[in-house]
């Protein structure tokens, strides 16, 4: 379990390469939510999401030795570019395992950022795979998307950051998935009276259905099971991730498809670019938020229209 400690820590580690991006008040989504709504623009980041943080703490706590053995990750998206991009601040050789089914401008935006790709499977599941087994194989070093303690304090430099841009908030909303920045942000949220409201697509549900339940539950996300926001569509969150957030009294929400494109639809019309990943705490500050409420975008690799 991390501290506030790893947390503050994380934050003077990686000053100076990740953005202290703005945190907006929203005129227009406040009216439609009947809150106070600001928005911590993620969207922003050099690589255009938050995954930039973890993914660069976790490399800056590397040995000599693991960063002398290459670093390989799995990801169909935004964690991709996020170590291609450190790995690139670092100097160190990187290799990404991708579906056969990742777009072809997210293949060629993390090969531009100077990592190897590796091709492989229908899927993450799949990428991960083949990811543990080349590490095997070579002796690279992994940096998971989510399951990791300095990942996950790296994404809860947010909730740092939050804390001094909107000192008065009651409420901080975020997407869920793997669980890295949900987590990190409610540790560093912790005993301040802020209440982390943790979101994700109904179709998705995993996180609901584990608070629901107490316990941590998977989810089937076979090709029957679908949600316009993939970069949410894990079987279940990781088990550190769930870790922390079964120890805090976070709240789950769910939000439908239609609410998911209409949050995303609304943040465009205000000139704000957000993937449907992204686009999914504001839909859960429309259908959940009071009082004065911060929503993460964390994303905004989304394909041109």
């Amino acid at each position: 379990m991390i501290s506030i400690n790893e947390i503050e820590f994380a934050r003077q580690r990686i000053a100076g390469d990740v953005l202290l991006t703005p945190c907006a008040y929203s005129e227009k989504l406040s009216q439609l939510t009947g809150c106070e709504l600001y928005l911590k623009l993620e969207n922003l980041q050099k690589t255009g999401s938050f995954k930039d943080r973890g993914a660069l703490n976790r490399i800056l706590s590397l040995s000599d030795e693991e960063r002398g053995a290459g670093i390989i990750a799995a990801s169909a998206g935004n964690h991709a570019q996020g170590v291609a991009h450190a790995a690139r601040i670092c100097g160190l050789k990187c290799i990404i395992v991708m579906p056969e089914t990742t777009p072809l401008s997210k293949v060629n935006g993390t090969r531009e950022l100077g990592a190897d790709i590796v091709l492989h499977g229908a899927g993450y599941d799949n990428a991960f795979e083949e990811a543990s087994r080349l590490r095997q194989e070579h002796g690279y070093t992994l940096v998971h998307a989510f399951d990791d303690e300095a990942v996950i304090a790296g994404q809860g430099t947010i909730g740092l950051e939050l804390l001094e841009q909107v000192p008065d908030m009651d409420a901080v909303i975020v997407p869920v998935g793997g669980g890295g920045l949900a987590s990190g942000v409610a540790v560093a949220l912790d005993g301040t009276g802020v209440e982390s409201v943790v979101v994700e697509p109904e179709l998705a549900g995993d996180f609901a259905a584990s608070v629901a339940a107490g316990r941590h539950l998977s989810w089937d996300v076979s090709d029957t099971v679908r949600t316009v926001a993939d970069g949410l569509r894990l079987p279940a969150v990781g088990d550190l991730p769930w870790q922390h957030l079964h120890a805090r009294a976070v709240r789950a929400v769910t939000v439908t498809e239609a609410e998911i494109v209409s949050a995303q639809q609304w943040l465009s019309d205000q000139g704000i670019r957000a993937e449907p990943s992204g686009a999914v705490s504001v839909a859960g500050a429309l259908a959940a938020a009071d009082g004065v409420a911060v929503a993460v975008v964390s994303g905004g690799n989304a394909p041109p229209e």
